[in-house]
This record gives C-alpha cells, structure tokens and sequence, in this order.
C-alpha cells in the first residue's frame, strides 16, 4: 500500500481501525498519531483546481483539470451536485504526487463544459452522464481507469464499472452502489426518507424550476449546509465552485436528472438499452472500495443494503470526525488513500 505523505489535515478523526488504515500510517509515526487523535485540524480553504484542458468527446467539449504524468496510471475523479471539480482540489494533487495521471472533469451542465450542439437535449440522465465519461476516456484514449466519485460522480462511476468493467480498473464510491431506474423510483418511501428528498420534489414544479434558477447559489449553499451539517466550509471555498453552476445548462440537467428520476419526463431512446441493464440492478465485477462520512446529512443507503453488489475484492470504509456528504473535499487524505489501495488491488 503506498501511503501519502501530506501535513494538510481536514478536520477529522481518522478511525484507523474503521478504515483498514491509520493517520500513523499515511503520516508516519508520531506526528501522524497526534494528528489521528484530533478531529480539530482545520482544512486550509480556498485551494483550487484549474480545468485548463478541453477536448470534443461525444456530446460535449468537455473542460478538464489535467495533473501528473501523461503515461501515469489514469485515475478520473467525477465531482456530483451540486458541487464542482474542487471537491478534488486537495485529493488530485495528492495522486498526481503518487505518479498518476489525473483526470478531472466539469460534469455535463457545470463549468466550461458545454454541448457541441444547441439541437442536443439537456438530458440528466445516469446513462447520459455515464456515456459522457466513456467518451471522455475514448477522446484522450484512455483505455482503462481506475475511476472515483460522490453524488452524481458516485453514480456515474458505479455505472461504468456495471456496463463496461473493462474501461473500470477500480472503482471508489461514496455512499457504495447507486445505482437506480424509473420503476425503482416510483415506489413510496417511508416519511421520514420522503422527506430527505424534499428537494426532488421541488425541481418536480414549474415554481421549483424557477425557483432553482433565480436562486442557484442560495439553493446550493443550504444544501451543502444540509448535506455536511459539520463541515465549517468558507465563502471562499463556496463561490469557487458555485462559479460552475453559471453554465447555461445547469439548471436544464439538474431538473431534468430530479425528474427523470420519478419518471416525469423522458430520457432518450438511445440510452433506453442501457437503462434496461441499469433497471436490473446489475452487480459490479470490479475491485471497489466504499466510503461513508459519519455526518452524512444526504439521503444514501445503509452500507450493508449494497455490500453484496460487490463482487470482486472489495472493502467499505466508515469516515468519522463529523465527515458529511462532500467527501473529498471534507476528508481528502482518506479519500485519496482509498483511490491509491483500491488502484493496487487490480
């Protein structure tokens, strides 16, 4: 296991034995063990991740941050909503750092990513977002990666190892298997989860729409204050990635994704073969790790639900010290040391 040597801590406690590893370990010593015994090291804000790279690849010209050897293990770390390329800001350098080439992209409908075409539907779907990365790949001819992710990017990166594991060389998710279908998503929860996901609903209304629109930043900034109720984030670190959400397809894909997902509206016919395979729910045949903050505020599922959708070497492993659901960006060094061991399992 390579471990990564770095004196920027988020605030966290490590929870060695939790993790499969410890903050001795990754820092080495007596220093790292002061560290793994105080969960109030504050993060240094404001650090950020240029995508100065952009390249054609399907739909899109995708804009991308680029770090490390160009013949370095490929490794793609996909950001979700509403977040942005940042949350990797501390976790890429860390891996370029360990020889590995970093990819890391503006989703479709965030940043400088842009579509190709004005006829191309803003479509939010999981199969959609998933195409986009395999694209991504083909275009910088990227036969396999080791491939990382939280939210949608969680999402996205489960589907790729599910439909085409031999582009996925290892997998990390947060919040493990995400995996879903319309037909999965018409059945009622119980209240309490039903209300987790107020915001769904919301996009569901012409008002919420609106809504969305007129107030894009506010809207993020609660839910990232909902989402990771005890990470202390700055307005520095906020406006750095709410600058992606001016992309004039944000708020188009963000609906979209919501509606779908209840079946509201419809996807594309050219995505229906592989929402059919997504609908079964299909098992994940590569090295996966899983990882879960203890002050997850968003709606994710119980690790032990999606344990079994593993099917090769895998692992999950509990972050605590009040990590919420921006994972990354809250506990890079756990992050990054996930992507690092799971990489060596393939």
């Amino acid at each position: 296991m390579r471990n990564i040597e770095i004196t920027n801590l988020t605030r966290r406690s490590l929870g060695g034995a939790a993790l499969g590893l410890t903050a001795a370990g990754i820092l080495g010593g007596a220093r790292g063990a002061a560290h793994a015994a105080d969960s109030s090291v504050v993060q240094k804000q404001g650090r950020a991740l240029a995508a100065s790279e952009r390249i054609d690849a399907g739909d899109l010209n995708i804009a991308y941050a680029a770090l490390g050897p160009q013949d370095g293990s490929p490794i793609l770390l996909l950001h979700g909503w509403p977040y942005d390329i940042n949350s990797f800001a501390d976790v890429a350098p860390m891996l370029a750092d360990q020889g590995h080439r970093v990819i890391v992209p503006f989703l479709r409908g965030y940043g400088g990513t842009t579509f190709l075409s004005e006829k191309t539907k803003r479509n939010g779907q999981q199969s959609a977002l998933a195409i986009d990365t395999i694209k991504l790949m083909d275009a910088l001819k990227i036969e396999q990666a080791t491939i990382a992710g939280f939210d949608w990017g969680a999402r996205t990166a489960d589907i790729v190892a599910a439909l085409w594991p031999e582009r996925c060389k290892a997998l990390v998710s947060v919040s493990g298997y995400l995996v879903g279908s319309q037909t999965a998503g018409k059945t009622p929860l119980p209240p309490s989860a039903e209300l987790q996901w107020w915001y769904q609903y919301y996009f569901a209304t012409d008002r919420g729409r609106e809504g969305y629109a007129k107030y894009t930043n506010d809207f993020a900034k609660l839910i990232w204050k909902l989402a990771s109720p005890r990470w202390n984030f700055d307005d520095a670190t906020f406006e750095q990635s709410a600058a992606a959400f001016a992309n004039p397809d944000h708020v188009e894909i963000v609906v979209h994704n919501y509606r779908w997902r209840l079946g509201l509206t419809q996807g594309e016919k050219r995505f229906d073969k592989y929402e059919a395979k997504l609908a079964t729910a299909p098992e994940i045949s590569v090295p996966a790790i899983t990882l879960e903050g203890d002050a997850n505020g968003a709606p994710h599922p119980d690790p032990k639900a999606y344990a079994g959708k593993f099917k090769a070497k895998y692992e999950h492993r509990q972050i605590s010290g009040g990590v919420g659901h921006n994972l990354p960006q809250e506990a890079p060094t756990a992050f990054a040391q996930a992507v690092l061991d799971v990489d060596t399992w393939a």
